[in-house]
């Protein structure tokens, strides 16, 4: 069939439902882009393409519907690294669109001209350039199937001079693989080894979202009275309302789950790759159980025993295993399950009383700042307190998102979830601006469910600059909060740690107010300073919303207490050897 290239590159996204593409408009894909509002496909434009990359992950996070990132060659593609790196680590599937310089330039560095395949080497399950324009739908259906196999970004490279060129082609038909289940022999010792354990553990990650297990580890650790952690970060892998949800492990979790898993003699990793962050000691407690009996599930081979060691890997999808593993363990009568569930109970219990009466931050050994924050501002929240205002406030089925730093750290072990695609985060390469973008995304793929984006002060002035996108009538109603305290937290928490409170480029302006951005770019902006302001001006921001069709930024203006830093396990104290004089600098010549 006779057709041109961008026809049949549009007809190739609409073969796979792609209904959605974000980025900044751009001549190098023009040929494709004038022929969207035809073919179904809405493009959002947004503000700086690092942001549009992050909202196609909040979309397929929140959607579970695949969505791509497109924009000029050069210098707008190698502004979708940092988001597409994050993706990478998030696992949605995401097809990245790089149209390339023309190929009768390529190499004599001309204009707009970067090498884009070296550039996402390592950012994308899969990665191929168009060599010939007839090729074109064979190479993007193809990159496409491989972004859904590997549940990551995959890129499409396309040379600019390719477009408006006609092809004789016959669109390739999708085909599906099924995913992996696992090996018998391997299903059979895990199971032996479940069915034996006198302290199972339950442990989900992303994959158990990803492959929509949530209903057969529920099944599972009813079966074994285990208790279920969450890795850190995928606070909805699990029902939060759930008896045996212990919450989440890594950097500011949940006690109780760390002190559960501790006692573990089996651990059931399901659908993670165990991350190093993630298994960090917390509340100074080094809770990995060192002679516990691993078993490890995720789809990809290569991540199964890289950061711990593991008895049983098994290669497969987290809902297929789990329904493998309760086939085969049967029934278990064991007679420490009313134990263990007591255990568990308790455990939880004490927890969160301990987690309600804890207000603010403390200082470690020999440093005072937490103290000082609180006497520089008595009548201002704490981050814990603000996170309880939120909590009072947030719709049990809202979508919410958080960026990375300090204050939103602080609120890891607090929101749960009654089911996954519920809770976004910037995952482990940690990008500030994460938490707008994000939320925006995800209330384009789920425009009937309230979403709620977190952002410390710092990383919201990486995205500020999408509140002037979002104030179009085709952008959909958002609700975002900003802890506000005028510093780069995370860093001034290490400075006062590590270097004696030599805070350097760790403050910001106090006399921006975000609030005020809001309101010149068309939205609602409020502050509120105490709790009852915070939760009152939340709920009413959801209303907005959901009613109204408003968006609203409300800035929570906080003390500057600091929690844990983040990286005890890579920083430690300098020590001057050869010294450091102002003296020794010499003007440069002229």
């Amino acid at each position: 069939m006779k057709m041109t290239t961008e026809e049949a590159f549009v007809k190739t996204l609409q073969r796979h439902g792609i209904e959605h593409a974000f980025g900044i408009i751009g001549s190098a894909f023009m040929p494709i882009s004038d022929l969207f509002p035809r073919a179904g496909i809405t493009f959002w434009d947004c503000a700086h393409e690092g942001s549009g990359g992050m909202m196609a992950d909040g979309y397929t996070r929140a959607s579970g519907k695949m969505s791509m990132m497109i924009a000029q060659n050069g210098p707008g593609i190698t502004n979708f690294v940092t988001a597409v790196k994050t993706a990478y680590w998030n696992h949605p599937p995401l097809l990245l669109v790089t149209p390339q310089a023309a190929n009768k330039t390529i190499g004599m560095g001309g204009f707009q001209e970067v090498e884009q395949m070296k550039l996402f080497e390592d950012m994308v399950a899969y990665q191929e350039e168009v060599r010939d324009p007839s090729r074109v739908a064979e190479v993007l259906n193809r990159v496409i199937l491989q972004a859904k196999r590997a549940s990551a970004p995959a890129q499409i490279n396309m040379p600019r001079d390719f477009w408006t060129q006609v092809i004789d082609i016959e669109i390739p038909e999708v085909v599906e693989f099924e995913r992996p289940g696992g090996g018998e022999t391997a299903i059979a010792k895990a199971a032996e080894l479940l069915s034996q354990a006198k302290f199972p553990v339950i442990l989900n990650g992303a994959g158990v979202v990803l492959a929509g297990a949530i209903p057969s580890t529920i099944k599972l650790a009813e079966k074994l009275a285990a208790p279920v952690c969450v890795g850190y970060q995928h606070n909805d892998a699990f029902p939060g309302s759930h008896p045996q949800f212990a919450g989440p492990l890594g950097y500011n979790g949940s006690k109780a789950g760390m002190e559960l898993i501790a006692q573990a003699d089996v651990v059931l990793c399901l659908g993670t790759r165990l991350n190093p962050f993630s298994t960090l000691p917390g509340y100074g407690i080094d809770y990995w159980p060192k002679d516990a009996a691993i078993i490890q599930v995720d789809i990809n081979p290569d991540r199964i025993g890289l950061t711990k060691k593991v008895s049983v890997g098994i290669v497969g999808d987290a809902k297929k295993v789990a329904e493998a593993l309760l086939d085969k363990i049967g029934e278990v009568s064991d007679e420490s399950q009313r134990a263990r569930l007591d255990t568990i109970a308790q455990t939880k219990s004490a927890w969160a009383q301990q987690l309600s009466s804890m207000d603010h931050e403390d200082d470690d050994p020999g440093t005072t700042w937490n103290e000082r924050a609180r006497k520089a501002k008595p009548d201002w929240m704490s981050p814990r307190m603000a996170w309880r205002a939120i909590q009072s406030a947030l719709p049990r089925e809202a979508i919410i998102s958080s960026d990375i730093g300090n204050n939103c750290a602080i609120g890891n072990a607090y929101p749960s979830f009654e089911e996954g695609r519920k809770y976004l985060a910037p995952g482990l390469f940690g990008p500030c601006g994460y938490g707008l973008p994000s939320i925006i995304g995800a209330k384009i793929g789920c425009p009937d469910v309230p979403v709620v984006g977190f952002a410390g002060d710092g990383a919201f002035g990486i995205a500020v600059t999408e509140l002037t996108a979002i104030g179009r009538p085709e952008w959909p109603a958002i609700t975002m909060v900003v802890f506000r305290n005028y510093q780069w937290g995370a860093e001034k928490r290490n400075s006062t740690l590590w270097y004696d409170d030599n805070f350097v480029g760790t403050e910001l302006d106090d006399g921006v107010s975000y609030a005020g951005i809001a309101q010149a770019c068309g939205l609602q902006g409020v502050q509120a300073r105490r709790m009852e302001e915070l939760t009152a001006a939340l709920e009413q921001a959801i209303t907005d919303q959901m009613q109204h069709g408003k968006t609203t930024l409300i800035e929570a203006l906080i003390n500057q207490e600091l929690g844990e830093p983040f990286r005890r396990d890579a920083m430690k104290k300098p020590v001057a050897v050869a010294g450091i004089d102002r003296a020794d600098m010499r003007p440069q010549g002229v």
